[in-house]
């Protein structure tokens, strides 16, 4: 990296059952293991929802850096990030996929894939995912 111009800081007590929080104090989150992982499944938030929601945010905003080039209003767009987490049979532990599910209204299909697919080579979730986990690019309606 060239220059470095924002760092989020994070510490975690606990593991997936314990506690998350930003060095700022906008976040204090409580984890819960789900229980399709064995855990409880209790009110809190796990990892695989964080990445999640910042995968979708950073995504989103490469998705309007990209259409605003080609003046193409994505203001009422959309981005889904479905983050999996299971088995890596070679090595015997887990590991994540993520399926991005792209809608802008008043686009076809056929553009609103290529803006996505465009978005998918800028956002920096992107290229520090790319070629470690499986990323699934879809257009919805």
């Amino acid at each position: 990296m060239d220059q470095g111009l924002y760092t989020a800081e994070a510490t975690a007590q606990g593991g997936r059952d314990g506690r998350v929080s930003s060095e700022d104090g906008k976040l204090d989150l409580k984890l819960s293991m789900p229980k399709e992982l064995q855990g409880s499944g209790g009110e809190g938030t796990n990892p695989e929802q964080l990445f999640a929601c910042g995968y979708a945010a950073c995504y989103q905003s490469a998705l309007q850096i990209v259409a605003g080039k080609q003046k193409v209003d994505v203001s009422d767009s959309k981005v889904t990030a479905k983050v999996t987490i299971g088995k890596d049979s070679p090595n015997g532990g887990l590991k994540l996929a993520v399926v991005l599910e792209v809608s802008i209204p008043g686009q076809d299909q056929e553009n609103v894939q290529k803006l996505a697919d465009e978005a998918h080579q800028v956002c920096p979730y992107s290229k520090a995912t790319r070629g470690n986990i499986d990323v699934e690019i879809k257009a919805v309606q």
